[in-house]
């Protein structure tokens, strides 16, 4: 298993501000002073129909990694669906749970429940770039999914491959602790997906998504978990 990089955004004051209040502005800075808007509005709002179409792909459980805010994990928790988000991020952690949801404060590269046994994992929002380095995140993914697992990553709206040190930085420059993050586009993250079957690609709402399936098969797969047991590892 991949060693577990620094926790992105702990300590990211400028994150926990902009979930506490629903709105940005929130960006994420390059060290060459390169500004990404973050849309911290549609995170913290409900599932829209962009979202709900992505969930209505999903199979079995579902690991929401990432899952910020947790309106997916909200969305599929009010649909009667087992869900876990995980995130680096108290304050996401804390709102998810807030919503209704289960969730972690974890990282996906520390242990997790259910290794090997989720039907479904989701890297929304930009997480394909968790971590900086694509096939270690991929691989790491694989290693969570049940043989013939669904990953659907939300991939960048335009054509890019990029890795590099960025921060989160608000209107007033408070400014987060720097982290390594990736920037893929369809393209790119195709072609990092050796070993994985394409399941689909589509873009709606501006935004673009692709589903792969996991052929991964581990001997060291935890057993399966119950709705209970993932409920008892609620965030406290």
């Amino acid at each position: 298993m991949t060693t577990s990089p620094p926790l992105a955004w702990t300590g990211a004051d400028p994150y926990a501000a902009a979930l506490r209040t629903g709105r940005g502005p929130l960006f994420l800075r390059r060290t060459d002073g390169w500004l990404l808007p973050l849309d911290v509005e549609r995170w913290c709002a409900r599932a829209d129909p962009v979202d709900r179409e992505v969930l209505d792909r999903c199979e079995g459980a579902v690991l929401d990694v990432g899952c910020g805010p947790g309106r997916l994990v909200a969305e599929l928790a009010a649909r009667g669906r087992t869900v876990l988000g995980i995130d680096v991020s108290a304050a996401a952690v804390d709102h998810t749970v807030r919503l209704g949801g289960q969730a972690l404060r974890r990282s996906v590269f520390e242990p997790l429940p259910g290794e090997g046994r989720w039907g479904t994992v989701l890297l929304m929002d930009g997480n394909v770039g968790i971590g900086g380095d694509p096939r270690d995140l991929l691989g790491r993914v694989a290693e969570l999914l049940a043989p013939g697992g669904l990953l659907i990553a939300e991939t960048a709206p335009v054509d890019v491959d990029e890795r590099a040190h960025v921060h989160l930085t608000d209107a007033h420059e408070a400014v987060g602790a720097p982290f390594l993050w990736a920037r893929l586009g369809t393209a790119a993250l195709l072609e990092y997906a050796w070993g994985w079957e394409r399941a689909g690609q589509w873009a709606a709402g501006g935004r673009r998504f692709v589903a792969l399936r996991s052929r991964y098969t581990s001997s060291s797969a935890e057993p399966p978990k119950s709705t209970a047991v993932i409920s008892s590892q609620r965030a406290r």
